[in-house]
């Protein structure tokens, strides 16, 4: 199906397109709600029995579920039965009508539901099928179930997070499905591209382990062209110094320092000059050499000043350096409200709730509006009306036997 610029006369950057998705919990959910932000219309299909899993999860706001609410805004929801029959056929005439498919299940799944993409293909040639999964679609351990902190274990990135001596620590966050679903998008948006110029569809495999891979640039170049196999090292930087988290007088600062011309700077501001000659701080692999006697000179001085008081003097010295902030600080900041890092948007139910969009600009589109995310089932009847061409006694023929 080739992109239809008369489907939506908006002018976001993906306006036109549409989104049939299958996914659910994170990866794929996060992957399609950045879609939805630049203009994507995205019909998620869930199970009428509960919907998507995370529909459930806690914290809750009233009936619904927090984390739901942050990774579905702007999209449609509609419930089908895919095991039946005429639920199959259903999900088959809608995927006609779109330009993706994208869907997170175990590999093997899909085709269980009819919904991968050799069955798909055949009915859509120019249709963009995507896959997201622990493994990937094929390989020794494709047919693994895989969670985000399996993903951040097997992907590498476990090995070097944490302090040294300590057991692996997991980043913070769910980094191997938030990771995946960025590729996705970015696969998604170059296979757009491409069909615009060939009229091809493709099928694009994306695995949160290869996902988590691929970003340790700095590990993998001293594995890769030095032989060393990196570790956890806590907060400090594995080639450049000083560049780590510091002590002050009431908590934790941050200076980041990586080049010659940064260290003399920091040198003049902690008073001491004398240091810009010390041989074993005249250049960046020098320092690293003697990181941890140089972390002792720093914070000799940063540790008679509070962490704000030496930021100030940082940052007025040209000096990377910041506090480590709570959440709670990053959202009153004042960077987050000029930024518009969190928006509120209403509600069918809840009211006024606050959302985050995807934080990359378009300077020259006009700000998209932010749709809430979807209640179960919320479109099911339009969508099926105004896509599908069903009318009203059809429809309710489908309600009656529970297809949808």
């Amino acid at each position: 199906m080739a992109f239809d610029e008369t489907r939506d006369a908006g002018s976001a950057p993906l306006s036109g397109v549409r989104i049939l998705d299958f996914t659910r919990m994170l990866a794929g959910p996060f992957c399609t709600a950045m879609l939805a932000d630049a203009g994507a219309e995205v019909i998620k299909v869930e199970n009428p029995k509960g919907g998507d899993d995370a529909r459930h999860f806690a914290p809750r706001i009233g009936t619904e579920s927090a984390f739901f609410l942050l990774i579905n805004r702007g999209k449609k929801s509609i419930t089908v039965d895919m095991k039946t029959e005429e639920g199959k056929v259903l999900i088959r005439d809608l995927a006609c009508r779109c330009d993706v498919v994208i869907e997170n299940f175990k590999p093997g799944v899909a085709a269980k539901l009819g919904i991968d993409h050799e069955s798909l293909r055949t009915i859509n040639p120019g249709l963009i099928h995507v896959s997201i999964s622990g493994y990937g679609q094929a390989g020794p351990l494709a047919h693994r179930p895989a969670y985000d902190i399996i993903a951040q274990a097997v992907g590498g990135i476990m090995g070097v997070n944490g302090h040294a001596g300590l057991p692996p620590t997991r980043v913070g966050e769910s980094i191997g499905d938030i990771t995946a679903g960025l590729y996705a998008a970015w696969g998604i948006s170059a296979a757009l591209h491409r069909r615009a110029r060939t009229g091809q569809g493709e099928r694009i495999d994306v695995a949160m382990v290869d996902s988590i891979f691929s970003l340790l640039v700095t590990g993998l170049s001293q594995f890769l062209y030095a032989g060393e196999v990196p570790g956890p090292i806590g907060n400090a930087h594995p080639i450049s110094a000083p560049l780590d988290s510091f002590r002050a007088a009431d908590g934790m600062l941050i200076i980041a320092v990586a080049n010659d011309a940064l260290f003399a700077k920091l040198c003049a501001a902690i008073g001491r000059s004398d240091l810009i000659s010390d041989p074993r701080f005249l250049t960046d692999p020098d320092r690293k050499r003697n990181d941890r006697a140089l972390k002792d000179i720093i914070e000799a001085w940063s540790g008679t000043f509070s962490v704000q008081a030496a930021v100030a003097l940082l940052d007025e010295a040209g000096i990377p350096a910041s506090p480590v902030l709570t959440l709670d600080a990053v959202v009153a900041s004042d960077h987050a409200r000029h930024r518009e890092l969190v928006r509120t948007v209403t509600h069918p139910t809840l009211g006024d709730i606050r959302l985050v969009p995807q934080p990359v600009r378009f300077e020259e589109t006009p700000a998209q509006p932010l749709a809430p995310p979807p209640l179960l089932g919320e479109h099911t009847e339009p969508v099926l009306r105004e896509i599908l061409a069903l009318d009203a006694s059809r429809i309710d023929a489908l309600r009656a036997k529970r297809v949808v």
